[in-house]
C-alpha cells in the first residue's frame, strides 16, 4: 500500500501542529506523574499506546493552553501589523500570557497591565487548572515583563518554555533568525536560564524548517548544529540534541534507557531531546509506512517513560503535525480529543492573519 506524498499546505501544517501537540499532550497527561512501572501495570508491557485504553479520551494540560495563548499573542501582533500599525510582539505575548494567568485563578502584581479580553478567553476548557508550571505562574505573577537582559526566574530552566513555542515556527515569511529571537524572547517572560530560552528558540526553528519543507532528519541535524555554534549556548542543549540523534540511530530503546540517556523531560533541553528522539527513532524506513502510523509509534515512545510525559508528547506531536500536516493525525484520536473546535478555531485565526484564507 502506498500513501499520498503531496506536500502539505501551510493551513494543514498549522492545524496539524496544533492538533498534534494537543493529542500528544492529552495522551501524556494521563500518565504524566506515573513511573514506567505504574504505566506498565495500568496498560500492559507496551504502556499507553492510544486513547482506546483511556476509555475514549483524556484532558489536555497547561501545555496546550499556553500553546494556544502563544498563538493568540502572535495573532494580535499580526492583526496590528496587517492594519498598518506596528506592535511589540513580545508585549502582545506577555498580555496573552497574563490573560492565561487569570484563567488559572491567579492575580499578578498590581503593577501589571490589565489586558482586554479576546475570543480565546471565553472558552471554559482553557480555564481549567491542569498542573501549570511553577515558573510560568510565578514569572507572570511578578507583574514584570521579563527579558533576556532582565529575566524573571533567572535560574528556571523548566520545559514550560519549549512546550508552548511551536507557533513561532508556523508564521510564514519570517527569517530563521527572527523565528529564533521571537521564541527565545518570549521564553524570557517566565524563565531566565539560558537553556530554557535557547531550547525554546531551537524548537521553534525546527518547526520553521519542517514547515519550509525540510526532511525530518535533515532539520534535526541542522538545528542541533545551529545550537552547537551559538555564542553563549548552554552546553547541555547541544549535548542533549546530539545525544537524541545518536540514540535514534540505535532504534527503539527501553524507557529506562531513554531517560538514562536523555533525561526525564522536566527541563527544557530534556523535553526537546526526548521528543526529537521519539520522532526520529520511529521514522518509517519505507514509502509504504503511513504518516498516522508514524504518529502513533512516535507518541507511544514520547509518553511512556518516568518523566514529563505530557510535555514530551506535546512537543513530539507538534513536530510531526508540522511535518506531515493533518495527514498524520489518527481519526479515532481526533474524535477523543478535548475541545477540538477551540484548537481549530485558534489555528484558523493564525491561518487567516498569515495567509488571508478564510
Amino acid at each position: 500500500m502506498s500513501f499520498d506524498t503531496a506536500v502539505p499546505a501551510l493551513k494543514s501544517r498549522i492545524h496539524g501542529c496544533l492538533l498534534g501537540g494537543a493529542l500528544g499532550d492529552s495522551l501524556g497527561y494521563a500518565v504524566e506523574f506515573d513511573p514506567i512501572t505504574e504505566i506498565r501495570r495500568r496498560f500492559g508491557a507496551d504502556g499507553l499506546t492510544g486513547f482506546e485504553a483511556l476509555g475514549g479520551g483524556s484532558h489536555f494540560s497547561d501545555d496546550t493552553q499556553m500553546t494556544l495563548y502563544t498563538v493568540d499573542g502572535l495573532v494580535e501582533a499580526l492583526e496590528w501589523a496587517n492594519s498598518g500599525v506596528g506592535a511589540d510582539v513580545n508585549a502582545c505575548l506577555w498580555l496573552a500570557y497574563l490573560r492565561w494567568l487569570a484563567t488559572q485563578g491567579e492575580t499578578p502584581d498590581p503593577a501589571a497591565p490589565a489586558p482586554q479580553p479576546r475570543w480565546i478567553d471565553g472558552h471554559t476548557v482553557l480555564h481549567q487548572r491542569r498542573h501549570p508550571g511553577n515558573a510560568c505562574i510565578s514569572g507572570l505573577a511578578t507583574g514584570e515583563m521579563g527579558t533576556a537582559a532582565r529575566p524573571v526566574n533567572p535560574d528556571s530552566k523548566g520545559c514550560g518554555t519549549v512546550m508552548r513555542s511551536a507557533p513561532f515556527g508556523l508564521v510564514p515569511h519570517v527569517t530563521p533568525d527572527a523565528v529564533y529571537k521571537l521564541s527565545a524572547d518570549a521564553a524570557a517572560l517566565t524563565h531566565g536560564h539560558p537553556s530554557a530560552r535557547q531550547s525554546a528558540g531551537i524548537f521553534s526553528l525546527l518547526i520553521h524548517r519542517l514547515v519550509a519543507g525540510e526532511a525530518l532528519a535533515d532539520a534535526a541535524t541542522a538545528v542541533a548544529s545551529h545550537a552547537s555554534s551559538m555564542d553563549g549556548v548552554a552546553p547541555e542543549l547541544p549535548g542533549r540534541l546530539n545525544a537524541a540523534i545518536r540514540l535514534a540511530g540505535q532504534g527503539i530503546v527501553t524507557p529506562e534507557e531513554l531517560v538514562a540517556e536523555l533525561g526525564e523531560g522536566w527541563v527544557a533541553e530534556e523535553a526537546l531531546a526526548v521528543a526529537l528522539y521519539a520522532v526520529l527513532a520511529t521514522s518509517p524506513a519505507g514509502a509504504d509506512s503511513s504518516p498516522d502510523a508514524h504518529f502513533r509509534d512516535a507518541l507511544a515512545v514520547a509518553v511512556n517513560h518516568s518523566g514529563d510525559s505530557d510535555s514530551t508528547g506535546s512537543v513530539a506531536g507538534n513536530i510531526l503535525g508540522a511535518y506531515y500536516g493533518e495527514a498524520c493525525l489518527p481519526d479515532g484520536w481526533l474524535e477523543a480529543l478535548e475541545a477540538p473546535e477551540v484548537i481549530r478555531g485558534m489555528a484558523d485565526l493564525l491561518v487567516r492573519v498569515t495567509t488571508g484564507e478564510g
